[in-house]
């Protein structure tokens, strides 16, 4: 049994400390400070109507079930 979280593959794809500072500061270059919180404010809008979307898609498949669990 081989344990799929130490493999290779699956670690070169993670980034590591380094590469995140790196990243952010070409975000806060590209985009400025001010800029930032515009940007995470919609982050966060587009990930809530996302869950909600999800949620609502949950929830109808589970009526449904229920729905045919009454006619049979």
């Amino acid at each position: 049994m081989t344990v799929f979280f130490l493999s290779p593959v699956f670690l070169m794809g993670m980034p590591n400390a380094s590469e995140l500072i790196i990243t952010l500061l070409i975000v806060v270059v590209l985009f400025g400070g001010k800029k930032i919180p515009e940007l995470a404010k919609g982050l966060g809008k587009g990930i809530r109507e996302f869950n909600e979307a999800k949620d609502g898609i949950k929830s109808e498949i589970e009526s449904g079930m229920k729905e045919k669990e009454k006619v049979n």
